[in-house]
C-alpha cells in the first residue's frame, strides 16, 4: 500500500506518550522498596511475554493477532514497572527488526499504555468498591480485565488505522474488530489461569495481590 500505516501525527503522539510514560514510571516506582521476589516475577513475566509474541497471525500489513500480556504484567509488577517493561520489550522488537523503529511509540501506547491503564483502574475500583475477596481478584481483575484490555486495544488500534487512512472503516469494523473481540477470550483465560496459579503457589511474585488482605478472615 502506498499510504503509511500510521499518520505522522499518531507516530508523534506515540513517542510523546512513550517518553512521558517512562519518565512518570521511573519517578513513581519505589525501586529500593521492591522485594526480590517481585523483581524476579517482573523479569520472568517480561521474558515469557516476549516469547509469547512470537506466536502470532498477521492477516494484513500491521495487523497481527497475539496475546498482549499487558494486563498480566500489570497485575504481576504493578503499573509503573509494567509500562517500563513493555517499553523495553517493544524496543527490543524494534532493534531486532520485528517492528519498524518509528512505530515503537504508537505500538507501546496502544498495546501497553491503554491496556495497563485500564487494568490498573479496574483494580483500583474493585479494591475500593468490592469486597477484598480472592474470587473478585481472579474473575474481575484477571479474567475480565485482560479481556477488556484486548478489546480496548482492538478498538483504539482500529480507530488509529482508520484515521490514518491505511484501511477503510467498514473493513476494520466488519473484518478486523470481530477478531479482536474473539481474542479477548483467550487473553482473559490465559491471564486468569496463570495468575490463579501464581496466587496459589507463588503469591510473593505478585505485587498487586496481598494474601493478608484477600485471604485472611476478618471479624
Amino acid at each position: 500500500m502506498g499510504t503509511p500505516l500510521y499518520a505522522d501525527s499518531w507516530l508523534t503522539l506515540g513517542w510523546f506518550c512513550l517518553a512521558w510514560g517512562c519518565v512518570v514510571a521511573l519517578r513513581h516506582e519505589a525501586w529500593r522498596a521492591i522485594p526480590q521476589g517481585q523483581l524476579t516475577g517482573w523479569l520472568a513475566a517480561c521474558v515469557l511475554i516476549l516469547l509469547s509474541w512470537q506466536l502470532k497471525a498477521e492477516i494484513q500489513s500491521g495487523i497481527a493477532f497475539h496475546i498482549l500480556g499487558s494486563a498480566a504484567l500489570m497485575l504481576i509488577a504493578g503499573p509503573w514497572r509494567a509500562l517500563l517493561g513493555m517499553a523495553v520489550l517493544f524496543s527490543l522488537q524494534g532493534l531486532y527488526g520485528h517492528i519498524p523503529l518509528e512505530r515503537i511509540g504508537i505500538i507501546w501506547t496502544l498495546k501497553a499504555l491503554i491496556p495497563i491503564s485500564l487494568t490498573a483502574l479496574l483494580l483500583h475500583w474493585a479494591q475500593r468498591k468490592l469486597p477484598l475477596n480472592y474470587f473478585v481478584y481472579i474473575f474481575i481483575n484477571c479474567f475480565a480485565a485482560a479481556a477488556l484490555s484486548m478489546w480496548a486495544f482492538g478498538i483504539s488500534h482500529a480507530l488509529v488505522l482508520a484515521t490514518s487512512g491505511s484501511y477503510g472503516a467498514s473493513f476494520l469494523l466488519e473484518e478486523i474488530l470481530p477478531y479482536y473481540f474473539l481474542m479477548g477470550w483467550p487473553e482473559g483465560f490465559i491471564t486468569g489461569l496463570n495468575l490463579t496459579l501464581l496466587v496459589v503457589w507463588q503469591p510473593q511474585l505478585i505485587s498487586t495481590f496481598d494474601d493478608r488482605k484477600y485471604l485472611q478472615k476478618r471479624d
